[in-house]
């Protein structure tokens, strides 16, 4: 009997973490994870890796460029930010595919086989972009795609780090964005914003972080 594909998961929120072990609990006989330790990533067991590119990599010094270097497995970013950008930059990176965070267990278990097997997969959301029909939350208020894109993130809980790694952008230009859009929504502190993008069709927050832009 061929033995599960081993997975390892780094650089991501534990509630996420637990939620993809229990999400793969009745597909253990096809892929269960080795490695749970987002701060020293253990990884020459495993066969494909899970790299979030939400995580608390600035942190702990864990990079997508540095796992894809290391040869130990094939490396997928795992995400809820389904931008072409994103993936065309992972990809460029050496990573063998972008899967959204939105798949269900049965297509998360099929898409880690695939790469197991050598194939490069991307979720289709990833070829769309985020805000689907060319709208996007507070576009009459004047924001740009971007600067939605950032307040939805600052929205979800992410901090101006968590942000910058996603988007691959430098923490001086999200200060930015964040800045030009607080103007253009007419707020002042991050709690404003949240406020102001719950009330405007922006995502729930699942978690707040500090009070700082």
């Amino acid at each position: 009997m061929t033995r599960p594909v081993r997975l390892a998961i780094v650089n991501d929120y534990e509630v996420v973490v637990a939620g993809v072990v229990a999400m793969l609990e009745a597909y253990r006989d096809r892929v269960t994870v080795v490695e749970l330790d987002p701060h020293t990533p253990e990884l020459g067991d495993a066969d494909v890796v899970f790299y979030d590119t939400f995580g608390r990599a600035h942190d702990d010094g864990v990079r997508l460029a540095d796992l894809v270097r290391s040869g130990a497995a094939r490396v997928v970013v795992y995400t809820w930010n389904p931008r072409p950008d994103v993936a065309e930059r992972a990809l460029a990176s050496g990573a063998r595919g972008c899967l959204s965070k939105s798949l269900s267990a049965a297509e998360l278990v099929e898409a880690i086989e695939a790469v197991h097997a050598g194939a490069a997969v991307t979720s289709p959301e990833f070829s769309t972009g985020g805000f689907p029909g060319g709208e996007w939350p507070g576009r009459a208020a004047g924001l740009t795609e971007r600067e939605a894109e950032i307040l939805a993130l600052i929205t979800q809980g992410l901090t101006n780090a968590d942000i910058a790694e996603s988007l691959y952008l430098s923490i001086n230009s999200i200060k930015t964005h964040i800045r030009i859009a607080y103007q253009r929504i007419g707020v002042e502190r991050r709690t404003q914003a949240v406020s102001w993008c719950l009330q405007n069709g922006f995502a729930p927050a699942p978690m707040l972080d500090g009070d700082s832009s």
